[in-house]
């Protein structure tokens, strides 16, 4: 079956603000995610491409503008099951401002449990991704062949619980996995079993640098406030 490459969205706005976009439309790539995204097409510069799948959000397509346009026949396919979570009335608003609400601290310790307001719920949010994903590795599979590389461009939330499938664990523990803004993710299916190949590789290590006391929870939380589980309120 095919390779899977899952690439998380350049660093948008909404990362920079604070926010939790969610669907919130117009939010865009900032300074940072545009370079993100540039660097991009020589990241996978190695992998023949069958096909590019994106989640309907800009910050998703322009993600995948510099692939395409340095793949002019890649095809691209737009699949509304990778969007973000729908996080209903916790869109737009400042993640500080959602930090003492009760249902955060179910939605880091026990997200199988959470629905959000006016929204979805993170069990709906985890089955209807990972139907996307194995419909489009037998499509891909089907048209290229079982070797065939295809890559899926989403959303942090989207992305670790389709990571924690793979990996056979419990909704309840995929806050433990981190995607950081334009990481790439690689999973190979195969018949029996799926192996994760790469987990939220960006090719830099300054995250991983200590940081100061009191600069806050979990690795680069200021760039993950629209994924709302796991390392802090701000991180996915």
């Amino acid at each position: 079956m095919p390779t899977l490459i899952l690439v998380r969205h350049g660093r948008s706005t909404a990362n920079t603000a604070g926010v939790l976009a969610g669907r919130t439309p117009g939010v865009a790539l900032d300074e940072r995610g545009a370079a993100q995204a540039a660097a991009l097409p020589g990241r996978l510069a190695a992998l023949p491409l069958a096909a590019a799948v994106s989640s309907p959000l800009q910050r998703c397509r322009e993600t995948l503008q510099p692939l395409l346009a340095a793949r002019p026949g890649l095809p691209l396919h737009t699949e509304e099951r990778i969007n973000e979570c729908d996080y209903g009335d916790w869109a737009g608003r400042k993640l500080a401002e959602l930090t003492d609400d009760p249902l955060m601290s179910v939605v880091q310790q026990h997200p199988s449990a959470a629905a959000f307001p006016g929204g979805e719920s993170m069990r709906a949010m985890q089955a209807r991704a990972v139907d996307a994903v194995r419909d489009w590795n037998a499509r891909i599979e089907a048209e290229h062949g079982d070797d065939a590389v295809y890559v899926m461009c989403s959303h942090g939330d989207i992305i670790k619980s389709v990571v924690a499938d793979a990996l056979g664990m419990h909704l309840d523990l995929f806050q433990r996995i981190h995607a950081e803004p334009c990481s790439v993710t690689a999973i190979r299916y195969t018949r029996l079993r799926p192996f994760l190949l790469r987990l939220g590789d960006t090719g830099d290590f300054a995250s991983l640098e200590p940081r100061e006391r009191g600069a806050g929870a979990g690795p680069d939380t200021e760039a993950d406030t629209d994924a709302v589980v796991g390392g802090g309120a701000g991180a996915p």
